[in-house]
């Protein structure tokens, strides 16, 4: 290190010190022996280096000045040897700062290589010093050599009025290019620029490239679009991607949503379907034409627009398609743009969801009810029949006979009614309409599968005030030849009508009563029948019980060969070979030919005699109900009342025949089918 020392009347010395020694020193005098008076003279002391005065200072009569072990000794004439002693830098540069050199400060921490930390803090004073002076200029820039290691905000508050704007500009843009600025940085330094109303220096920020931004992009776009530079942060969110804040901006702030359609189609796939579900309705309302295209795409095969067509194989599947019943709150209020949508979803898409076919039928319902030309209202008909017999409806039944419902399409709702085989709900439906022909036409079509609805007609027409003459002998026609009411029921039903005179059921209950003698002629019939057939089994009981019975029978009833002994005779005269009998035979008692019919007599009379006192049980039970319907409702269900074949009643005065044993009982049995 470099020192030049002067002192008056000698010429200047240059010393050298070691390069760690110190500029300022500190004085020490060592006497060696008496001292005499001389004269005086000044020693001064150089830093070339740093161009200052290191030392000054006035000595008696100096002989020599030396330099060693990193101090400086004055010998002079008067015996006296004076150290020069460095003083630490910390020393040092308070001195420096007492008197406001900090540019030598500055220079001497530099020199002594001071850490990062105790320039900041150099720079910090200085610049402060420079601010009270009102050198606002100077003191930005020391405060800019403080970044990183000096708050901002202790900067930032001091440059805050608007006359100082321009300072505070320059510090936060060095703030930026040191990457070391937060969101309320840039938040104030975009404030800064708009201003200052400076475009360039704005632009310059924004358009820089994207390995020097030292910004927040969303926060910048938030300053940009609250201070009304709307291009500036659409620039900002196209080049950045941010996708939201550029669909905000174009439809909420610019109003150009073609171009913000345009953007949507060529974002990605899942961007694009989530953007259409935010500003799908927005976009309907003002370009409703470019927004179903898009949707269409989206829902069936999407690729953004700015990508080349890929190469497709035949009959592969599309990769990218949104659903497309998510979008149908869409068109909310553009009910012709969602039929087109709807009608071309389904002719490219044989699965589209359910509820693009319920909205569908929906809208060609309401074009329908709304629909005054006849030819275009009865085209408009079968498109809305031909979706409702596409099949397509099935699970969602319900859904769509109520849009039928509510429109008043009458063809669907009977259609529906006929798929559901609601039979009865399309009597109603034509009874609620007076139709008629139509309600004779509905029994006459679906009356085989319910048969009730002859009995509904009957009771509707009777309930008519209107003469329905021809259409009460119609059902009474068809109730008749079907047997489905009994008479009394049809007259009681037939009494509620004042129109329906005698004249109607006239015929009606002639044939019924020809029937009801028809009826006990077969009875009477039958009964002198059966008393006969009776009578010549008791004949025959009484001649077995007292004659012998001869067996004449020549043939194997079995095997229909010549009898031949030993050979098997039953009373029912049926006749069989030992081995024939033997072999086809389950046992020894029982005739084989005969068994399966006797098997058949005598589960019915088990059946009778487990059911003989029903009858008094069911009378009891019939008067002391409060409701006796019930009560033979649930006799018919038990099956109490099922017809039996069996006549067990005996003829008068012959009460002996009620006597005979059990074994002769089913002899009789067995014989009596044998001879029938």
């Amino acid at each position: 290190m470099k020192l030049l020392c002067l002192f008056d009347g000698v010429d200047p010395k240059l010393l050298f010190l070691p390069h760690n020694a110190q500029r300022f020193f500190s004085r020490t005098d060592f006497v060696s022996g008496n001292g005499q008076s001389s004269e005086k003279q000044i020693l001064t002391i150089y830093d070339l280096d740093n161009k200052f005065i290191a030392y000054t200072a006035a000595f008696d009569d100096i002989v020599d000045v030396l330099a060693e072990w990193g101090s400086l000794y004055v010998l002079s004439s008067d015996r006296k040897i004076s150290i020069l002693q460095e003083k630490d830098t910390q020393t040092k540069l308070e001195m420096l700062f007492k008197k406001n050199l900090f540019v030598m400060a500055i220079n001497l921490a530099k020199s002594q290589h001071l850490d990062n930390d105790g320039l900041a803090e150099i720079f910090r004073q200085y610049g402060d010093h420079l601010y009270v002076k009102g050198d606002h200029d100077g003191a930005i820039q020391q405060y800019i050599r403080t970044i990183g290691k000096l708050e901002p905000s202790y900067v930032i508050r001091k440059f805050l009025d608007a006359q100082r704007i321009h300072n505070l500009t320059a510090y936060l843009q060095a703030l930026h290019r040191q990457s070391l600025a937060n969101e309320d940085h840039t938040t104030l330094l975009l404030n800064c620029y708009t201003k200052l109303k400076d475009s360039s220096k704005l632009e310059e920020f924004i358009k820089t490239s994207e390995s020097e931004v030292h910004f927040d992009i969303e926060t910048a776009i938030k300053v940009l679009r609250q201070a009304g530079y709307f291009n500036h942060a659409v620039y900002l969110a196209d080049k950045h991607f941010h996708h939201e804040w550029y669909l905000k901006i174009q439809l909420e702030d610019i109003k150009n949503y073609q171009q913000a359609l345009h953007y949507i189609g060529k974002l990605p796939f899942d961007q694009a379907e989530r953007n259409m579900k935010k500003y799908g309705k927005t976009l309907m309302h003002h370009v409703p034409n470019e927004t179903t295209e898009l949707l269409k795409i989206l829902c069936t095969d999407y690729r953004p627009s700015n990508e080349p067509l890929p190469e497709r194989e035949p009959g592969s599947r599309y990769e990218n398609k949104a659903n497309s019943e998510e979008f149908i709150p869409i068109f909310a209020n553009n009910s012709r743009e969602l039929k087109l949508f709807l009608e071309h979803m389904i002719q490219v898409q044989d699965n589209s969801p359910q509820g693009v076919y319920d909205t569908l039928l929906e809208l060609r319902l309401q074009d329908w009810a709304h629909e005054e030309n006849v030819k275009a209202k009865k085209q408009l008909q079968e498109d809305a029949m031909s979706l409702l017999k596409s099949g397509l409806f099935k699970t969602v039944f319900d859904k769509a006979l109520v849009l039928c419902q509510m429109h008043n399409f009458k063809d669907g709702v009977l259609y529906l009614y006929e798929q559901g085989r609601l039979y009865q709900q399309i009597m109603h439906y034509h009874m609620q309409n007076n139709e008629y022909a139509k309600v004779i036409e509905t029994c006459e079509r679906y009356g085989e599968q319910e048969a009730c609805l002859w009995e509904q007609a009957l009771g509707y027409f009777a309930r008519k005030e209107e003469d329905c003459k021809e259409y009460i002998m119609s059902v009474l026609r068809h109730i008749d030849r079907n047997n489905l009411m009994p008479p009394l029921l049809v007259v009681q039903t037939l009494a509620h009508n004042s129109t329906a005179t005698l004249s109607v059921i006239k015929d009606y209950l002639v044939n019924k009563l020809q029937q009801e003698s028809d009826h006990i002629a077969e009875d009477e019939r039958r009964i002198k029948q059966y008393r006969e057939e009776t009578k010549k089994i008791r004949e025959e009981i009484d001649d077995l019980e007292t004659s012998a019975k001869t067996f004449q029978k020549s043939k194997c009833s079995m095997c229909n060969s010549p009898l031949e002994l030993p050979s098997v005779h039953f009373l029912c005269g049926h006749s069989f070979h030992q081995h024939c009998f033997e072999s086809y035979a389950e046992h020894d008692t029982e005739c084989p030919t005969c068994m399966p019919e006797n098997h058949k007599v005598m589960d019915m009379i088990r059946a009778q005699e487990q059911k003989q006192d029903l009858h008094d049980k069911f009378q009891h039970q019939l008067k002391c109900a409060k409701d006796g319907f019930s009560v033979i409702a649930d006799y018919f269900g038990r099956g109490v009342f099922n017809k039996l074949t069996l006549i067990t009643d005996p003829f008068p005065g012959r009460a002996a025949a009620a006597n005979i044993d059990a074994g002769l009982q089913r002899d009789l049995l067995m014989h009596s089918k044998s001879t029938a």
